[in-house]
């Protein structure tokens, strides 16, 4: 098991670019991150893209969602414009273009966005549009996760052996999730909003060998945690905060690793 920290970038650098467009993932590379997380969504025509929200009230089109549209409809959208009106414009970015562009340059984990108004044969088609892109796999330079547990099921099925991380919900607890490891081994990690963390969940997922992430990671009182107990991955929308963070606590090994 991995016991150095790695710090991913949330949707890129959110922070200095419109999340989940080139320009974030270009600015986010600046830094010396060890992977980022992406958010993926269907398009009407199903092609998987890189949106988060449920709807694109951002682009000024309230109610409207990604599965509204089709895939060249939104590349003739400005999904940067929100965050600059300056910033040059950007069509949404296709999960292929994604991992054409970093997957040789960073790690990547890959949130399958499944929504609850969708069929449950349009969440497969999610799935396999996402496993089929990064295709066959040897390690976890790109992993998939979801909070939709049947989601992760049906990827275990479809690809036997792809790295996937099943998200806890803010509300799950502990019981939650030895429950879930014990009914669902398959399992590469659980990645836990980072008030979830706690020596208890540590120990859990250690004795179960299974990678930790935590979510989202922003405050120093956030990050100090994360780092004081050893997770796998820090997923963080202030990746270079926690990057000098964690090399200023460099040689502090956890005892939770």
């Amino acid at each position: 098991m991995q016991t150095q920290t790695l710090i991913f970038a949330h949707r890129g650098a959110n922070k200095e670019a419109a999340e989940n467009t080139r320009i974030a993932f270009d600015k986010a590379l600046e830094y010396t991150i060890d992977g980022m997380e992406t958010d993926v969504q269907l398009s009407r025509d199903e092609v998987a893209v890189l949106w988060h929200d449920r709807f694109l009230d951002k682009l000024g089109l309230p109610g409207k969602r990604i599965d509204d549209f089709d895939y060249a409809q939104l590349q003739a959208m400005n999904f940067a414009a929100h965050f600059s009106p300056e910033t040059k414009p950007e069509g949404i970015m296709s999960l292929q273009e994604f991992l054409d562009a970093y997957r040789k340059r960073c790690r990547l984990l890959i949130e399958i966005k499944n929504r609850e108004w969708e069929t449950a044969s349009r969440h497969e088609i999610k799935v396999r549009q996402t496993l089929d892109r990064v295709g066959e796999v040897n390690d976890d330079a790109v992993m998939a996760s979801s909070f939709n547990l049947d989601s992760l099921l049906y990827a275990h099925q479809y690809r036997p052996g792809f790295p996937l991380v099943y998200n806890l919900e803010t509300g799950q607890t502990f019981m939650d999730a030895r429950r879930i490891l014990a009914v669902h081994p398959f399992l590469y990690g659980l990645c836990l909003p980072i008030e979830t963390l706690d020596e208890a969940m540590v120990k859990l997922l250690r004795s179960c060998r299974k990678k930790i992430a935590v979510y989202t990671c922003n405050s120093d009182e956030e990050i100090s945690k994360a780092l004081e107990f050893g997770v796998d991955i820090l997923i963080s929308d202030v990746p270079q905060k926690a990057l000098l963070m964690k090399n200023q606590d460099c040689g502090q090994s956890s005892p939770y690793t």
